[in-house]
């Protein structure tokens, strides 16, 4: 029994060390050709007090931004119940349009910046299975309302929703749901779907079974509320590249960075954080930093996240260097 018990102990201990291994140790990678794009969220930009339409357009016209993916926050477009306002939205998909950039649209309920879950106040209280009625209903009608635009690359159903973070129901989050919304999205459109997950703390299983490609994030430098620090990930480029062809060979899906950190991430969203307190995760250095890391994760796509932050930099606090290096950055590519 004594022997039985160390051998299992021994493989225990070498299946750790095979693990580390694994995503620890290895030679970095890097793409041939990489696509950049930038996430825009018109909250995000409201909250940072800009003008979220200048905003859109200074990155594509000044950044030369071709790939853009554009947030939906439900409580925008139905802030009363069945009251659908789909103007701005409308606006930011033809003003892409115009300038040819290729646009992933985000659809449901947890669609990324905070709180998350963009319910609106009307829908807040409803039982579980009224609430996922009103989310199915919006995104057939957002996506029958753009299907027809050829510029739009893919639909992103829900932002990590498997990651609980944010103000979310107490129901989500539920897969079987899920199902239904990327069911319901299939059965209206034959574009691909994105199903997206924490780029640290996932091994992408569960979205490449249900989606088309892999959306992941990257982030490099965090404030961890929970230890009341901030804390740079250990994770080597390999970590991401090794678990990147594990869902190729598995599952023959396409991994791509939906969210690139260039933005900070304090104690507190952005709108109550002093300059100071943002630039301990993020400034010019620590930007180059995360496109140096993320070139030699072998990933070919990657979506910035902080493109309205750029901008306040630029024009509220008269700091133009993480601005002109993201153009000299696109304009490189």
């Amino acid at each position: 029994m004594i022997d039985a018990f160390k051998i299992f102990f021994i493989l225990i201990f070498l299946f750790i060390v095979f693990i580390f291994c694994f995503l620890f140790i290895g030679k970095e990678r890097s793409a041939k050709e990489i696509q950049w794009g930038v996430v825009f969220s018109q909250k995000q930009a409201e909250g940072l007090g800009l003008d979220w339409k200048e905003v859109f357009l200074a990155l594509l016209d000044d950044l030369k931004i071709k790939n853009i993916k554009i947030i939906t926050h439900w409580d925008l477009i139905e802030p009363k119940k069945d009251a659908f306002e789909f103007s701005d939205l409308d606006w930011q998909v033809k003003e892409a349009q115009k300038r040819n950039a290729k646009v992933i649209l985000v659809l449901g309920m947890k669609t990324g910046r905070w709180p998350e879950c963009h319910l609106p106040f009307w829908a807040k209280d409803l039982k579980k299975e009224f609430q996922q009625e009103e989310i199915l209903e919006l995104i057939k009608k957002i996506v029958l309302r753009y299907k027809n635009y050829s510029h739009i690359l893919y639909w992103q159903i829900e932002n990590e929703p498997f990651f609980k973070f944010g103000e979310c129901p107490q129901w989500w989050p539920q897969k079987s749901f899920l199902k239904k919304e990327i069911d319901l999205v299939r059965s209206l459109d034959k574009r691909k779907i994105i199903i997206s997950d924490s780029g640290e703390f996932s091994f992408w299983i569960t979205p490449a079974q249900l989606g088309d490609v892999v959306g992941i994030t990257l982030h490099r430098i965090v404030y961890f509320k929970e230890l009341g620090v901030y804390l740079k990930y250990p994770f080597p480029p390999i970590y991401y590249w090794r678990r990147v062809q594990l869902i190729k060979h598995l599952f023959g899906k396409k991994v791509i960075c939906v969210e690139l950190q260039a933005e900070p991430w304090g104690k507190t969203l952005l709108y109550w954080s002093p300059l100071f307190e943002q630039e301990k995760t993020m400034n010019l250095n620590q930007l180059r930093e995360n496109i140096r890391f993320a070139k030699k994760t072998g990933l070919d796509v990657f979506y910035f996240w902080g493109g309205e932050w750029w901008y306040w930099l630029k024009e509220k606090k008269n700091k133009k260097e993480i601005w002109e290096e993201i153009k000299n950055l696109v304009k490189n590519f």
